[in-house]
């Protein structure tokens, strides 16, 4: 006897319906690029970061390794835009400018941390698969060493 699908998979979703809560899977949908904010390597450590905290520029800039004043203020605008990083600037000379988590940046960082931490505590076991032959086009580092 065949199990026949569940009908609750297979029923068409009305089009308003995805667009309400997003589809991820579509290429126009914009969760997209909120995902894209949020999961990009420097939208990580920000989130992460501001998790302690507010931060001017300079500190987040210090405390996050190797990312350029371009990619961070960048990341930052793309942050605010989405409603995560709220960035207050006080008129005063010279500029002063904080950055903090907003209500739903909150939210979003508690996310982002728990994947970053299950990736530091699985670390060792993802690089043991680093060893295994690289295909040509692939885009891990030459070295396997851990930083």
């Amino acid at each position: 006897m065949k199990n026949s699908p569940n009908p609750a998979l297979t029923e068409a979703v009305p089009l308003s319906s995805k667009l309400a809560r997003g589809d991820l899977m579509s290429a126009a949908c914009p969760s997209r690029q909120v995902l894209n904010h949020v999961t990009s390597r420097w939208g990580v450590l920000v989130l992460m970061t501001l998790e302690s905290g507010t931060c001017r520029f300079s500190v987040l800039r210090r405390r996050i390794a190797g990312v350029s004043e371009r990619m961070l203020a960048q990341t930052l605008q793309q942050l605010e835009g989405d409603g995560f990083v709220r960035r207050v600037a006080f008129q005063v000379v010279p500029p002063h400018v904080e950055y903090s988590l907003t209500p739903l940046g909150i939210e979003v960082a508690a996310k982002v941390r728990s994947l970053a931490d299950w990736i530091e505590v699985s670390l060792d076991r993802i690089l043991q698969h680093w060893e295994s032959p690289v295909a040509p086009d692939s885009d891990r580092p030459e070295s396997s060493a851990r930083p």
